[in-house]
């Protein structure tokens, strides 16, 4: 498995990724997770692609037992900041979601704002490197457990490439692969990475889910910022699924 350029590119942007703004509504998002999951306090709960922590460490301060795994060290060494900060205890752990591997340690997970699910390394088959993520994350949770994901939404792509694109190579509607090259600038000069990325329609989510030994209790727009028990809207970035494990 491939994913360094994915964890190249978070370890760059962690110092700047709670400027984004779709980190803003962090204690909302936790009321809905909650309010989903419906867990006793002193649960335990698997934060997989957990970034900086901004999930893991809200549901820290609520009384929840959290592990947070991410591919970036830098993301991590942001997250530890903030925990301390906030005076929580997180256990984070520095894995690949591919290879993250526990049995039956977890009361529910979730993975939100394209933690680790659809970030694809070069050289990965999409599926399997995404089948990977939910089985580990199947095998880590408790037979009934709830896990809560949010991914990139193919509608909206779709209806927004061009048949120019699709010639070009920058999109491929057979395998709904997106690659894109992102510059940054670094310390040493400009630097190019290519980025790989997979969207997701739900038809193609419930039957992964179900392959992982998942029910799916609900699919719905799942945009961060934006979430509610609503129908998916086409245009919008990322839908949710909430599902149970059988």
């Amino acid at each position: 498995m491939s994913a360094n350029n994915w964890e190249a590119f978070f370890d760059t942007h962690a110092p700047f990724y709670m400027n984004n703004g779709f980190t803003k509504n962090t204690a909302a998002e936790v009321d809905f997770v909650l309010d989903e999951l419906q867990l006793p306090f002193g649960s335990f709960i698997l934060d997989v692609g957990c970034g900086t922590g901004r999930h893991s460490i809200e549901l820290a301060q609520r009384g929840y037992q959290v592990t947070g795994i991410d591919i970036s060290s830098g993301m991590l060494e942001e997250a530890m900041t903030a925990a301390k900060a906030a005076k929580v205890h997180v256990e984070w752990v520095h894995r690949d979601a591919v290879k993250f591997s526990r049995s039956e340690s977890y009361d529910a997970a979730i993975c939100l704002c394209e933690g680790a699910f659809g970030l694809v390394g070069q050289d990965d088959d999409p599926i399997e490197h995404d089948m990977a993520i939910l089985n580990n994350v199947s095998q880590a949770l408790k037979p009934k457990a709830r896990f809560i994901l949010t991914t990139l939404n193919a509608y909206s792509k779709i209806r927004r490439f061009t048949q120019e694109e699709v010639e070009h190579g920058i999109f491929n509607p057979v395998t709904m692969i997106e690659q894109s090259v992102v510059e940054w600038d670094l310390p040493e000069g400009k630097k190019e990475i290519q980025m790989k990325e997979r969207r997701y329609f739900p038809t193609e989510l419930q039957q992964m889910f179900d392959n992982a030994g998942f029910h799916v209790d609900s699919i719905w727009g799942g945009t961060a910022g934006r979430w509610g028990k609503r129908k998916i809207n086409l245009d919008e970035v990322e839908i949710m699924v909430v599902a149970t494990k059988k």
